[in-house]
């Protein structure tokens, strides 16, 4: 399990570390910054999960690999060659985008339960707040930092997705740990991926849209 866990979670760092590199590609930054935001992104919920659970110091910084995958895949998606593939098309760069940022909030919500199950917490609420904390807090931080309104708070279903991803895997998690894990992550990537295909989205408040002067 805990192998599988540790695939899982190189995996999640990836695909947040390409959602995060893409956003700083889309800003014109430079490869500094390119680096920066795939690492914030893909490592930033982790290190909040670890300091609601008061985890000394981060687990990200006990073990540098998730940083070092982050950086890689900067890297290779600053290359001249893909930077040109991914300007061409911005359809697939939306694809790309709202597939690994879909991809690393489902595996990284559930990453965030388990780790909070290992610190002994069986607080429910607790549990849930850790999940989508670990889900989202990478791409607030990103998009604070890249100057845009955290996607959270305007695109699709995202937080509710990851709310119920991290109350399918709670209620799992009796019956099969495996399933649980693999269930909830799942949920979360196809409520992603409905949700931008038929528009879903939460009620906005629309306050002062007519000019009235």
């Amino acid at each position: 399990m805990d192998t599988f866990i540790f695939i899982i979670e190189i995996i999640g760092t990836m695909a947040f570390a390409v959602s995060g590199a893409l956003t700083a590609m889309r800003k014109n930054m430079d490869i500094f910054g390119v680096i920066i935001l795939a690492m914030t992104t893909a490592v930033g919920g982790g290190i909040l999960r670890d300091l609601i659970l008061g985890i000394q110091p981060p687990g990200t910084f006990g073990h540098p690999v998730y940083g070092m995958v982050a950086t890689s895949v900067a890297v290779v998606l600053f290359f001249p060659a893909v930077r040109r593939l991914l300007g061409r098309n911005q359809t697939i760069y939306h694809w790309i985008m709202l597939l690994m940022d879909s991809l690393g909030l489902g595996i990284f919500t559930v990453i965030g339960i388990q780790t909070a199950y290992n610190a002994g917490s069986k607080n429910v609420f607790l549990l849930v707040f850790v999940g989508v904390v670990t889900g989202v807090g990478g791409g607030v931080i990103r998009d604070v930092l890249a100057g845009d309104t955290p996607y959270i708070f305007v695109k699709h279903i995202y937080a509710c997705a990851s709310i119920a991803g991290a109350i399918l895997c709670i209620a799992l998690r009796p019956v099969n740990h495996l399933l649980a894990f693999i269930s909830g992550a799942a949920l979360v990537l196809v409520i992603r991926l409905l949700a931008a295909k038929f528009r879903w989205s939460l009620p906005r408040a629309d306050l002062f849209q007519d000019d009235v002067l």
